[in-house]
């Protein structure tokens, strides 16, 4: 008899664990499924967009996974593209300003068929830094000094490569100027330039970027300089593009002692977006960013750059072109920072 009720003891053991299996996973069926698209590993996008993806999780019941992307161009395409609510499936992620007014005013060559008016703000998160990274002996002082050299302009369908052209353009220069193009992310560029194989890359990052620390310490190991190429804000190159670009971009400093150069490096600064789809149920949206910002220790301690996304700096795109979320409008009033 024990030996029967041992047997009939463990068959229920086994039925109760196939149904809380069951049970558990009809839950994890029943949450929306959020795909938090980012950047190339190296950048601040890819760190960044994995916490918040951990946090989501945790926090705003959705079930979210971060995935690596060739950041803001690339990631456009998939919140615009890739959303299904049919399936309640919804991408959301990290995008350059720039980026997006291009998208969403049909103005980029990817957009112009259709336009991404479809997009939303849901942040404001930290400023980008545009580094147009060189090494000491390259002969690279100004954008001008590219013509002729071995250039990274950033990985294809990135917002540091959209950032590239426009400097690019106004400057004059063509990719025919260089004497070697490459597309390279923030890594394989740094890796690039301290084996040689290129003299300069443009990368557009919140301070530090990892990846351009790293840059610095091979390089002087190997008896060269870290560098950046100045941008004058008082020159022509910078007064037209942020006559060109107002509200989109304005002018800043790499101070001296994040990269450890030689002196303050001035440059374009441009304040990263997280976005989403209007299709974003409000109630999902709301908790989204409600979830964010009541564990927001958990990013600013994963990702130095992070320390500017704040829920006052969070509506500091409000009354762009791009509308914001109403979820997280919704936050935003209750937390007071709007009215």
């Amino acid at each position: 008899m024990k030996t029967k009720f041992n047997v009939h003891k463990k068959i229920i053991g086994i039925v109760l664990a196939v149904l809380m299996l069951s049970a558990g996973a009809a839950l994890a069926a029943d949450k929306p499924k959020i795909i938090v698209v980012t950047g190339g590993i190296g950048g601040v996008y890819y760190y960044y967009g994995t916490t918040v993806a951990e946090i989501l999780t945790k926090n705003a019941g959705v079930d979210a996974t971060a995935i690596q992307t060739a950041a803001s161009v690339d990631n456009l395409l998939l919140i615009q593209r890739r959303t299904d609510p049919a399936k309640d499936t919804y991408y959301i992620g990290t995008v350059l300003p720039d980026s997006a007014y291009l998208a969403y005013t049909g103005k980029h060559k990817k957009f112009s068929d259709k336009p991404a008016t479809e997009l939303r703000t849901l942040w404001t998160m930290y400023p980008n830094y545009l580094h147009l990274v060189t090494a000491s002996g390259s002969g690279i002082k100004t954008v001008a000094d590219l013509k002729g050299k071995r250039v990274s302009t950033a990985a294809p369908n990135s917002g540091t490569e959209v950032e590239a052209f426009l400097v690019l353009e106004t400057a004059g220069i063509k990719a025919s100027d260089f004497a070697k193009q490459e597309r390279l992310g923030a890594g394989e560029s740094a890796e690039a330039l301290s084996q040689g194989t290129i003299d300069a890359y443009f990368w557009s990052g919140g301070l530090p970027t990892g990846s351009v620390v790293e840059l610095g310490t091979t390089l002087a190991r190997k008896g060269k300089k870290l560098e950046f190429v100045d941008m004058d804000p008082n020159g022509e190159l910078v007064k037209t593009l942020l006559k060109k670009f107002a509200g989109v971009m304005e002018a800043g400093v790499i101070p001296k002692s994040v990269y450890n150069t030689e002196k303050d490096t001035n440059t374009l600064v441009f304040w990263n977006l997280f976005m989403g789809p209007e299709s974003l149920p409000e109630k999902y949206s709301y908790a989204i960013t409600k979830a964010l910002f009541e564990n927001i220790g958990q990013l600013h301690t994963a990702v130095k750059p992070s320390k500017d996304t704040t829920v006052a700096n969070a509506v500091k795109s409000a009354g762009g072109i791009i509308p914001y979320d109403p979820g997280a409008l919704r936050y935003y009033k209750e937390k007071g920072v709007i009215k």
